[in-house]
């Protein structure tokens, strides 16, 4: 079980997305299985917004970003948990 960092709700590892910091900047883990720092989000932007606004991803993960690259970010992960099947 994992815990979504924008609404502090557990999960499956299987039913959320990992993103990771790699070389300053955040990516979506796709695999789960990249090499870095990672936190957890559910398949919601509302999460996505909150775990942004109140700073958990900057929090958890050491990683300082502009609103543009949160804005692409956020672009990126809406793509993601658009392609995902969620495990109930």
């Amino acid at each position: 079980m994992r815990r979504c960092v924008g609404c502090m709700t557990s999960f499956p590892k299987n039913a959320i997305i990992r993103l990771v910091a790699m070389n300053g900047k955040l990516v979506i883990d796709q695999t789960g299985r990249q090499n870095g720092r990672g936190a957890y989000l559910c398949h919601s932007l509302d999460c996505f917004d909150i775990a942004i606004r109140k700073k958990r991803m900057t929090y958890a993960l050491g990683v300082s970003m502009s609103q543009d690259e949160y804005a692409v970010l956020r672009e990126e992960f809406n793509k993601a948990i658009s392609n995902t099947e969620v495990c109930e």
